[in-house]
């Protein structure tokens, strides 16, 4: 793709912020979405997105309630998820709410569909994790018929069969931009391309070069499924402030503790400083100056034939004095850069 036509995106988790080293309530941090949103179109970023989770400290529980009252307060920027848990989701109802969204915002709606690697909304709404693959299989399924198809007949395990229904508000022709989001399974890459859909890859660990394999397994499967080609998309952590050394030191005080919970959670290794500054400098998180960020950017999506890059800007507890910043300099200074030298690298091929 040109570089020009690079996409650079902002991901929220719905974290509470702070202020002056007050704790944000809930209605103060959905609020403050909106704000970031706003500043988000203002500063030049295309795609601003809310994730789903169940977990205290998010509130990102109703994403398409969320990006509605974004699209009433800005104009431009594209909106969607970076996760929606398809497989406790039901598809007509998502349906609905995403052709009601792309109706509000003048058809600026998109959604990227994930399995969920957490696992909350599973008890809450009384789903058994040992279906885990056969609910997002079915759904993605139906899901993907009501997107393209005028009049859906549909029968499977996982829900009451669909006759005939036409569901209204139509979404535009062909439906909403729908990614699928994968976080290392060969498996979704291929449901991916069988289904003639875009990739989304959530990096959260490691050098994000390991990921090519993904990518070429893509877009083999998409030929063999006889598909047109799909972009592919990367999710990543990080902050930019106005120099490295305060974008690491920031950082690290607030993400330290969320990942050392997530460690002690899930069974992984905790997080020390020098895998930190490991990550930071070769690794998946994108933590630095406008320059260092946009570097590894455009390194990252020419290794991986990347069209799109989203940032996940909040981590529990950030100042929302730093998260304005990271909003503001991706926007004004690394989106630009990006497209700058991946423009240069194009010149010189």
């Amino acid at each position: 793709m040109e570089a020009n036509a690079f996409e650079i995106g902002l991901n929220s988790f719905g974290e509470v912020a702070t202020d002056n080293r007050r704790t944000l309530d809930d209605a103060e941090t959905v609020r403050l979405l909106i704000e970031e949103a706003k500043l988000a179109e203002s500063s030049g970023v295309d795609i601003f997105s809310i994730g789903e989770h169940y977990r205290s400290g998010h509130v990102d529980s109703a994403p398409p309630v969320l990006l509605a009252g974004i699209a009433t307060a800005t104009e431009r920027i594209r909106l969607g998820t970076s996760v929606t848990v398809l497989s406790t989701n039901d598809p007509v109802r998502l349906y609905h709410e995403f052709s009601t969204l792309d109706a509000v915002s003048a058809g600026r709606a998109q959604v990227v569909l994930g399995r969920a690697s957490a696992t909350e909304s599973f008890p809450l709404f009384g789903y058994d994790l040992a279906d885990y693959e056969t609910l997002f299989e079915e759904k993605l399924e139906l899901f993907t018929r009501l997107q393209r198809e005028e009049q859906v007949t549909w029968a499977g395990e996982t829900r009451s069969p669909v006759t005939g229904q036409v569901l209204r508000p139509r979404m535009r022709p062909g439906g909403i931009p729908t990614w699928i989001g994968v976080g290392g399974s060969p498996s979704s890459v291929i449901r991916a391309a069988r289904h003639g859909l875009p990739l989304m890859l959530a990096v959260v660990g490691g050098r994000p070069q390991r990921f090519r394999s993904h990518v070429d397994l893509h877009d083999r499967a998409l030929r063999q499924f006889g598909q047109e080609p799909q972009p592919v998309g990367q999710h990543s952590l990080g902050l930019i402030a106005d120099s490295d050394e305060k974008a690491v030191e920031t950082w690290w005080r607030y993400w330290e503790p969320v990942a050392r919970q997530l460690a002690q959670e899930r069974g992984f290794r905790e997080p020390d400083r020098k895998r930190y500054e490991a990550e930071v400098e070769h690794g998946s998180l994108f933590v630095g100056s406008p320059e260092t960020v946009a570097r590894k950017i455009a390194a990252t999506a020419r290794d991986l034939r990347l069209s799109r890059f989203d940032l996940k800007y909040d981590v529990m507890h950030l100042p929302r004095q730093a998260r304005a910043r990271t909003i503001e300099l991706l926007g004004r200074e690394v989106a630009p850069r990006v497209r700058e030298i991946l423009s240069e690298e194009l010149i010189h091929v």
